[in-house]
């Protein structure tokens, strides 16, 4: 057993509250375990110069610690992003637009932003897993005013992390856990099963395709339960 009682297959309580706010098109807390993430969806009609003229429209995310997020605290990023914010919100971008049909949007982006309240491992999986029920609902409040005229999602998507320590596997790992892991992994996998990205290294020691699809097989375990919370809160059990 781990410390907080879960078997080693096991994921974190999950939590998900939907319109948190009010002034987005859309707001999502996320709650796994300790981890909490606040993720909004706001609409701007207007896209990348680069998409200009194209008739496609456009994802794109930001995400950040608050201060008081983590034990010391986090210093806000007022003079740009660090390489790590930076590297994550690109990753929150690159999913969502895996999972949507962007030529159905129009000339307009949907801006995703993913503020973490509190930190325990974790954060970047929560915050894709929560973006998507943002985006999701989202995209149906559009569909209502008719401002979109079809669905542009394509899947529904959620991420997890397994980690390997010692010669034991364990799902969704809190911070503790990533801290000792020997190998660290973050999945994000599609509904169907489809890999839209895996994210491994060796932190302490090295590992075999083997060992990688024995972390796979736990990460489809876990992104089922956390696509099943997804669709029961959207109401599309």
């Amino acid at each position: 057993m781990r410390r907080d009682g879960r078997s080693p297959y096991e994921i974190r309580p999950v939590k998900i509250v939907l319109d948190f706010l009010k002034n987005p098109l859309s707001s999502v807390l996320i709650e796994l375990g300790d981890t909490i993430v606040l993720c909004t969806v706001s609409l701007e009609e207007k896209v990348p110069p680069f998409l200009k003229g194209s008739g496609t429209g456009w994802i794109s995310a930001e995400y950040a610690f608050l201060p008081g997020a983590t034990v010391e605290r986090t210093p806000r990023e007022t003079m740009g992003r660090k390489g790590r914010s930076q590297e994550i919100q690109r990753l929150i971008g690159r999913v969502l637009r895996a999972v949507t049909d962007l030529s159905k949007l129009g000339e307009r982006t949907l801006w995703v932003d993913c503020d973490v309240l509190n930190a325990d491992g974790g954060t970047r999986t929560a915050s894709v897993t929560g973006a998507f029920v943002a985006l999701k609902k989202a995209v149906k409040k559009l569909l209502e005013k008719d401002i979109l005229k079809e669905d542009p999602i394509l899947e529904y998507v959620a991420g997890i992390s397994v980690g390997k320590i010692g010669e034991e596997f364990y799902l969704d790992l809190n911070y503790e856990e990533d801290l000792l892991a020997d190998v660290d992994a973050n999945f994000f996998l599609t509904e169907t099963g489809k890999i839209v990205e895996i994210q491994a290294g060796a932190e302490k020691g090295l590992f075999t395709w083997e060992e990688l699809n024995k972390m796979k097989e736990l990460a489809e375990s876990g992104i089922s339960q956390l696509i099943k919370k997804q669709r029961e809160v959207l109401g599309e059990q």
